[in-house]
């Protein structure tokens, strides 16, 4: 029988060194990749991450892989640190484990997700958000 699914986030959580928000500003600034993962919805209610890149969960491993045809330009090596966030902190721990399995060793998530930044007092973006498909 499966474990559902606290199992599963728990096992993924085992191997990853999650940040505070503020952890992932300092991280961000010595050159860890944001990436927001919220669907547009989302994103629209509870608003954009100064520097973050979003890129829905159904492509992550697409845009992320450094040997994939469809990644994108940043992700240039399987050592960069990715940080992911999501609304709460719940997917984007599914979806750092899931990057490590692919080998990115240093895909991580932000405690909180968004919820967490905004709780934590950081600023909330006011520009269009770097969307990649």
């Amino acid at each position: 029988m499966s474990p559902g699914v606290d199992a599963l986030l728990e096992q993924a959580r085992a191997g990853l060194r999650r940040l505070t928000p503020h952890e992932t500003v300092e991280a961000v600034r010595c050159g860890a990749l944001l990436v927001d993962t919220r669907p547009e919805a989302q994103r629209r209610q509870q608003g954009e991450l100064p520097g973050a890149i979003v890129i829905e969960r159904n492509v992550l491993e697409w845009r992320l892989d450094p040997a994939s045809a469809w990644r994108i330009p940043e992700a240039i090596g399987y050592d960069r640190q990715i940080v992911l966030v999501c609304a709460e902190g719940y997917s984007s721990s599914l979806a750092a484990a899931g990057l490590q399995a692919l080998g990115l060793r240093r895909a991580t998530d932000m405690i909180g997700g968004v919820q967490g930044w905004r709780e934590s007092g950081l600023p909330m973006s006011d520009r269009p958000a770097d969307v990649r498909y």
